[in-house]
């Protein structure tokens, strides 16, 4: 792939104050797009496009809910505004809360599912309204939306989560299909990443030892690298390079796709 492959391209990015979505952004700079950073977190969010912004790269922020489909409208129109158009979306904006089955809480699962079901599906709505033709701007473009590998494996303390993530890997398939039969000229995929160790990875990491799956955190890590067969980790820039790739034009036939980000682990 070229250095600038995504030269002229203007993104939106959710969840983009940190961790994947963060590096996500930084990757899409880096190949020559322009990037809006779409959180809850203001700060952090406000601090991520400002050292973006630091390295040439024409950038902005947005606080944007991704279940409130009012904060969307808001977010899209200041994404065109600023960056001058918009045909990327990087739907990263998620929660995981680890529970054993037997422990369960409503509330937690109906969090999980209006973040990362609900916001997904806000997302690709209002982003095939704006990139479809007719839409402002209406110029195509490419969704990605962040599942994990969760949807892939049966991994124990995170069934809610792994519903959720399950449940964007077939949104993501219907909404390509949809797209490519309508004329929108947008495609659809997903990634897979496996645990990477961000604020979240780690977190899950201590809540499987609480949950009396492993004796401490280095076993837990030790666990998700033993079946791995790459042996490693997955690290933030794995997930930046593969989602760059889906948004390319080196990624032009590719739609209603999982790619796996995890090292074989959901082999």
């Amino acid at each position: 792939m070229s250095e600038k492959s995504l030269a002229g391209r203007k993104a939106l990015v959710t969840g983009g104050a940190r961790g994947i979505g963060a590096a996500i952004a930084e990757a899409l700079t880096n190949a020559g797009a322009s990037v809006m950073i779409g959180d809850i977190l203001a700060d952090p969010g406000k601090e991520t496009a400002g050292r973006l912004a630091k390295t040439g790269a024409k950038t902005g922020f947005v606080e944007l809910n991704v279940t409130d489909d009012a904060q969307w409208e808001k977010a899209v129109a200041a994404t065109i505004a600023t960056l001058g158009g918009y045909d990327i979306l990087i739907n990263n904006a998620g929660i995981e809360i680890t529970s054993l089955v037997v422990d369960l809480k409503a509330e937690d699962l109906r969090r999980m599912c209006d973040v990362n079901i609900v916001g997904t599906g806000l997302g690709m709505k209002h982003a095939f309204r704006a990139m479809r033709p007719g839409g402002s701007p209406g110029t195509g473009g490419a969704i990605v939306n962040i599942a994990s590998v969760a949807a892939t494996i049966a991994f124990p303390a995170i069934a809610g989560y792994s519903g959720t993530k399950s449940a964007v890997d077939r949104m993501t398939r219907i909404a390509a299909v949809e797209a490519g039969k309508l004329g929108y000229g947008v495609r659809v995929n997903c990634l897979y990443p496996g645990l990477v160790p961000t604020d979240m990875g780690m977190q899950l990491a201590n809540d499987i030892v609480a949950a009396g799956l492993a004796p401490d955190v280095g076993a837990a890590v030790a666990s998700v690298v033993e079946q791995t067969p790459l042996g490693r980790l997955g690290e933030v820039g794995d997930m930046a390079d593969a989602a760059v790739f889906l948004c390319s034009h080196q990624a032009r036939f590719i739609t209603g796709a999982g790619l796996p980000v995890d090292g074989g682990m959901g082999t």
